[in-house]
């Protein structure tokens, strides 16, 4: 059968604001260095190798970015990730992502983005938005996130209650090194940020009340990783009991099992199959 009428839904769904794109990191496949063409390390095995100077790390470590990240800080300290994840992300000069860019065409109202990448920075630079960056193990604070708006392609940091709800939101949950660098990377990390995620203090008030009732689309992200799969399930909390779509073209017994734990109705297609859609139209 066709996926064709359940794609169209979506991308109606996600014009009209009630479907809320969640991209994982098969939403930058084809993504290279300008330099030397290499694809961008996006998913967790990449990132693992990019991370090692190209080396594997034992298999236990190679299971899972955040593990491996956890390894080389405790060997390396804690500087060292971030470095790696500046100089991916914030000083390496990647080609433009077409998927990226017809997404930000849309003027969604809101869109999750785990990747560490600047994509979708780049294609909003020109337009007035608001970007929620995750936070992990900072003191004197309670809350897990730095608010920013962007105005005339220039960032201010702005308070909770100082936001612009009419402006759309883009929200970098592992991080991003644009305005200033904040990652969630290792293990560390991820027990501090999910901890918060569960006690309401990752994710500012006004999205808590905006994401009620709202759908989601799975895009470019494998349901495999405990890790993901925890901040995706606090992330959407809110959903309907039908929560959205997880669009995997070969989803195995794991992923069918927790999709359909979650609400989530399994497309059999890949993310591309959106953007292509719409090519054709």
């Amino acid at each position: 059968m066709s996926n064709t009428p359940t794609l169209n839904q979506i991308i109606d769904g996600m014009a009209s604001g009630a479907v809320v794109p969640y991209l994982g990191a098969g939403v930058l496949q084809g993504v290279t260095d300008r330099a030397s063409g290499n694809p961008i390390p996006a998913d967790s095995e990449s990132l693992i190798l990019a991370m090692n100077n190209g080396t594997p790390m034992a298999p236990k470590l190679m299971y899972e970015f955040p593990r491996a990240a956890m390894n080389l800080e405790q060997k390396k300290g804690r500087k060292f990730i971030e470095r790696f994840l500046n100089t991916t992300y914030g000083e390496t000069q990647y080609s433009e992502s077409p998927f990226h860019r017809w997404l930000s065409q849309l003027d969604l109202p809101y869109i999750i983005d785990i990747n560490r990448d600047t994509q979708l920075q780049g294609f909003y630079a020109g337009r007035p938005h608001t970007l929620v960056v995750g936070l992990a193990r900072i003191a004197g604070t309670d809350y897990r996130f730095k608010l920013y708006e962007c105005t005339e392609g220039n960032y201010r940091e702005v308070q909770p209650g100082e936001v612009n709800k009419s402006l759309p939101v883009l929200f970098k949950p592992m991080g991003t090194p644009l305005p200033e660098p904040n990652y969630i990377a290792s293990d560390a990390d991820y027990v501090d940020y999910i901890t918060e995620l569960m006690g309401g203090f990752a994710i500012p008030s006004f999205l808590k009340e905006y994401r009620l009732g709202k759908q989601y689309v799975f895009l470019g992200m494998r349901m495999q990783r405990d890790t993901e799969r925890m901040v995706l399930s606090d992330i959407i909390y809110g959903a309907p009991q039908h929560a959205g779509w997880a669009l995997i073209a070969n989803p195995n017994d794991k992923e069918k099992r927790f999709c359909e734990k979650k609400g989530l109705e399994i497309v059999e297609a890949d993310w591309e199959s959106l953007l292509n859609l719409q090519q054709a139209a």
